[in-house]
């Protein structure tokens, strides 16, 4: 189970001051891909469920990784996630004929998706995905990861802390934005939501 504070920041201004704020405690920052798939009867998401690839740095890295019945609440979000390494180069074939992610010998994700969704004859289908820029930060012993993330449809703005204690570290986030004047709202729905729906949420159109 991850269990992650995500909090939505309002425009490009918030995030730089943010950024600008934290970047005394910057680690590094990462270029990411993600890339989507489903069956193709909609076998993972009618279960809450999604298949995705992320690419990172110019193909440096891939990670596939399988998410199911997410819940976000209060500005934490809980989701079952199983991860793994892969070859980018396999990745990259993949994302380019989806039917090449059910050939993959040895993956326990590929092997998961195959069993538990019953992944029919027509296989997998590729859905499309979008950009992320991540700057990753030490802040008071948490990691903070501060995201800028590219739809076809517009720029989303988001900061995220993974945390065995959620409430104390979205605590420590909020009065860090507040001292600084930095506004935010606690984030209603995944970033994977937001791309499906075609169009950043409401509030900060």
């Amino acid at each position: 189970m991850e269990v992650e504070v995500k909090l939505r920041l309002p425009d490009s201004a918030s995030h730089q001051r943010l950024s600008t704020v934290l970047s005394p405690y910057h680690l590094k920052t990462h270029a990411q891909e993600n890339v989507f798939f489903d069956g193709a009867s909609a076998e993972l998401s009618s279960n809450l469920a999604v298949l995705r690839l992320r690419f990172y740095d110019l193909d440096s890295r891939c990670v596939i990784s399988l998410k199911a019945k997410p819940v976000i609440s209060n500005g934490i979000s809980r989701i079952e996630e199983d991860e793994e390494q892969l070859d980018p180069t396999i990745g990259r074939a993949c994302a380019a004929e989806p039917w090449r992610l059910l050939l993959i010998d040895g993956c326990r994700i590929v092997e998961r998706v195959k069993s538990e969704y019953e992944i029919g004859e027509k296989g997998l289908v590729c859905l499309g995905g979008f950009r992320n820029l991540r700057g990753v930060y030490e802040w008071k012993g948490l990691k903070l990861e501060v995201d800028e993330t590219h739809y076809d449809f517009g720029t989303g703005y988001e900061i995220e802390c993974e945390s065995s204690e959620p409430e104390i570290a979205k605590n420590l986030i909020e009065e860090l934005l507040n001292s600084n004047e930095i506004q935010y709202s606690y984030s209603e729905v995944s970033k994977f939501a937001i791309f499906r729906s075609g169009k950043l949420p409401h509030q900060y159109q």
